[in-house]
């Protein structure tokens, strides 16, 4: 195994329980909000419907299509329009909530602190991310991660987003690392694994949910705590 010196995390479902997180947000917006006396039966009905919009968007965002402020609102928007419901000052509110208490649900993986803590004196510990910048920060700060990681490198620094090379080139420039020295831990084949791969980095691919594929990978965990039998 090659001498690594530092360690890229991925953050949203990697460390951070980004799906419990969201799940708690959005049972507090369908009661918050009146969303079942606004004809939405249930808040699994707004919930699919929500992510099949914000899916898109993100498709979009990543490509550098939309703002992140047309993102924020426009998939709530899009969302409320499923069920006939063309209240834009509406979607706006929901999407300032969601912003502003998602990432204050603390919901990390099993052994996220632990992993952390064991690596801390080996590695140079670093995040790169696509998620919002604001968002990622109040995550980090509310859940005690920040101590861990000597940089928290996003999309929005860099100017692009993962997979594409340039977030990984602007990455190591701050860091002073170099694909030979470095291991990306993430848990998105397309954007972490092949992203990293591309240009030339290891890659650690955290499968919470074992999912089957045929990826080529460096190697895989399926609890982050096998990292401390790996590193």
């Amino acid at each position: 195994m090659k001498k690594y010196k530092h360690l890229f995390f991925d953050l949203d479902r990697t460390l951070w329980d980004f799906e419990k997180s969201a799940k708690e947000t959005f049972s507090e917006i369908y009661k918050n909000f009146n969303l079942k006396e606004k004809d939405i039966d249930t808040e699994d009905d707004f919930v699919r419907e929500y992510q099949k919009n914000n899916d898109m968007l993100w498709s979009h965002y990543r490509k550098g299509e939309i703002r992140k402020e047309v993102l924020s609102v426009r998939r709530f928007d899009l969302t409320l329009k499923d069920f006939g419901i063309d209240d834009q000052p509406l979607a706006g509110k929901i999407a300032e909530y969601y912003i502003t208490e998602s990432p204050r649900k603390i919901n990390l993986f099993p052994h996220a602190l632990e992993i952390l803590q064991y690596l801390m004196p080996k590695y140079y510990l670093h995040i790169i991310t696509n998620g919002f910048e604001e968002v990622q920060q109040t995550k980090l700060r509310v859940s005690g991660l920040r101590k861990y990681f000597l940089n928290l490198i996003t999309s929005e620094m860099a100017g692009v987003k993962k997979p594409e090379e340039g977030i990984f080139l602007y990455a190591f420039d701050i860091t002073d690392a170099a694909p030979s020295n470095s291991l990306m831990i993430g848990d998105d084949l397309e954007v972490d694994i092949r992203g990293a791969r591309n240009i030339g980095m290891d890659q650690m691919f955290a499968n919470h949910n074992k999912v089957e594929h045929s990826e080529e990978i460096t190697m895989e965990v399926n609890s982050l705590r096998e990292i401390e039998h790996i590193l």
